[in-house]
């Protein structure tokens, strides 16, 4: 029996390449400042856009990686959780074809740096569209700018009543 393949034979480029790259977090020169929510951003979003941006996985690992410390030091020694005996640190992954692999990973390693800066909280753009986009989740985002004052639904309005749903 003879097979004829109609494909070209696949090109060294395609093959997918696993590449980890580790960035410490400088806990230890600011303890103060709040590294995990800043690169999290509101319900993960920022770290999601960087995955989404750049084709890679990020994670965040180390002590003080799980929000909850009681929660982190009932799973310190646990198989799967002995990254929590390390200081905090990223992890970016990249499984990716070999000729973007290394282009994607440094894409992702510029962002995620840039996201570890620490910043005086006046001078803090990313922080500030961080809030925003959070308050606009929540929906009560107000702009600072003038105009109308009030809600500009007409459910809201004494004109108008919303359906009762049953809720």
């Amino acid at each position: 029996m003879t097979m004829d393949w109609q494909s070209a034979p696949a090109s060294p480029s395609s093959f997918t390449v696993k590449r980890i790259l580790r960035l410490e977090i400088p806990v230890d020169t600011y303890p103060n400042f709040n590294f995990v929510g800043r690169l999290l951003g509101p319900r993960g979003n920022s770290l999601k856009r960087v995955e989404a941006t750049t084709g890679c996985r990020v994670y965040i690992r180390g002590k003080g990686s799980i929000k909850d410390p009681d929660k982190e030091e009932k799973l310190r020694g646990r198989p799967g959780y002995e990254h929590l005996n390390e200081p905090l640190h990223i992890l970016i992954e990249a499984d990716l074809p070999a000729n973007v692999v290394e282009i994607r990973l440094r894409q992702a390693q510029e962002i995620i740096e840039e996201l570890l800066k620490p910043v005086e909280e006046s001078q803090d753009y990313i922080k500030r569209q961080q809030l925003r986009e959070l308050a606009m989740l929540n929906s009560n985002f107000r702009e600072e700018s003038p105009g109308p004052s009030g809600s500009v639904s007409p459910f809201n309005s004494s004109g108008m009543k919303r359906a009762k749903t049953g809720r």
